[in-house]
């Protein structure tokens, strides 16, 4: 696998495919660039997701969340992209991700995005 940013999510078999169970990480290191301005834009991601037949392999989700360092996104627009991509990657029986976008011009963002089947 490699250590350079990457779209590519890898995944892997769900362990107790029978079972809802909630899978929670907390990325406190996601950077993205502001379209408008081009300056950076920090933010927590958080993703909350109960996993059928599949699982999201944890340095896959880190090179992919990195990949957005350089681009131009809105907070509303990227929050949906990360769950466009897990939903995609992985058909998760439900999933929630949270963008807790920094103050900026003294307004802090969060973008809640969720999803069911």
């Amino acid at each position: 696998m490699t250590t350079r940013p990457t779209k590519q999510l890898e995944t892997f078999p769900n362990p107790k495919p029978g079972r809802d169970y909630h899978i929670q990480f907390d990325c406190p290191e996601f950077t993205c660039l502001c379209p408008m301005t081009g300056q950076p834009d920090f933010a927590t991601v958080l993703i909350d997701y109960v996993p059928d037949a599949l699982c999201v392999e944890l340095k896959s989700l880190k090179l992919y969340l990195w990949s957005y360092r350089n681009e131009g996104a809105f907070h509303e627009a990227v929050t949906n992209q990360i769950a466009d991509d897990l939903i995609a990657a992985i058909n998760p029986r439900s999933i929630t991700v949270t963008g807790k976008f920094w103050v900026r011009g003294g307004i802090a963002t969060n973008v809640v995005v969720t999803h069911a089947k």
